[in-house]
């Protein structure tokens, strides 16, 4: 019989992995790590019985979650990454010729490190350009007390539980709005709407007085189970998220690189909602 991993995400309905060898386990400073392999999915990584990522559809999630608000900005210089340890957000956020410089704050040191080692596709060398600064730290400490500006922040959290519970918060997102410039916009991973609904009327009751704009946009990742992911969406300018498909076609051939999920056509098709989800946010 097969070893197996099954996700303990929700209590009444998972998803489980054939594991074909175990790579590395180990109970970190903050949670439990495990990276095995998966015939189909590759290298799949959790943190506290949740999947986190996986070498097979990793950039369905980190495409959109990273070039969705940076070609919506158009001129993005400074971004901020809040977690993101895996290197997959980092990467796509340094194909943005104007990008001048991230941060990235990761809380978890061995998640980097083991992700380097088994997710080197992830990062693909990211952490090693001369733009990026990762600083180890915990995110809302850093947002709170941050005094830098930035023209886009991606929250790349785990699920709202453990150390990723912070970053849910109307205290994170209001150092968030704090920090951004102006026309800056906030993104964030914000769960499988169909099972966690309640995780998106949050979000969007906690954006109230602190962004003008805020919403949510969508796409289909096979290993976060259960339906489509819903990204928030806060900003002041409720323009951006309006931008017609040959605006951000023309930006997007302006930057000159090819994705594998992410296109101009998607990117404006992604914030029409299901209806169950329109009517929970009214």
């Amino acid at each position: 019989m097969a070893k197996r991993f099954t996700e303990t995400l929700y209590s009444t309905y998972g998803q489980s992995f054939v594991i074909d060898e175990v790579l590395f386990e180990s109970r970190t400073e903050h949670q439990h790590l495990i990276i095995f392999k998966n015939d189909h999915f590759g290298n799949v990584m959790a943190l506290d019985g949740v999947v986190q990522t996986t070498e097979k559809d990793e950039f369905i999630y980190h495409e959109m979650l990273t070039h969705v608000p940076l070609f919506a900005h158009g001129n993005a210089k400074q971004v901020l990454i809040i977690g993101g340890g895996d290197g997959g957000i980092l990467r796509e956020v340094l194909r943005h010729p104007e990008v001048e410089h991230v941060t990235m704050v990761e809380i978890d040191a061995a998640v980097v490190d083991m992700c380097k080692k088994y997710f080197p596709k992830h990062s693909d060398g990211a952490f090693e350009d001369p733009r990026v600064n990762l600083v180890i730290a915990d995110g809302v400490d850093f947002i709170v007390n941050n005094q830098q500006k930035f023209d886009v922040i991606i929250s790349d959290s785990t699920d709202p539980e453990g150390p990723g519970e912070v970053l849910f918060t109307s205290r994170f997102y209001q150092g968030c709005r704090n920090s951004l410039n102006e026309g800056g916009i906030l993104a964030t991973q914000n769960g499988v709407s169909y099972m966690q609904l309640g995780e998106v009327q949050t979000t969007y009751n906690r954006f109230a007085g602190i962004f003008a704009d805020r919403w949510f946009y969508a796409a289909p990742v096979p290993t976060y189970v259960g339906g489509i992911m819903t990204l928030s969406w806060g900003t002041d300018d409720a323009s951006l998220r309006k931008h017609s498909v040959e605006t951000i076609r023309e930006r997007f051939n302006k930057a000159n690189f090819s994705t594998r999920y992410y296109n101009p056509e998607l990117h404006v098709a992604s914030f029409a909602l299901p209806q169950y989800v329109v009517e929970a946010l009214s």
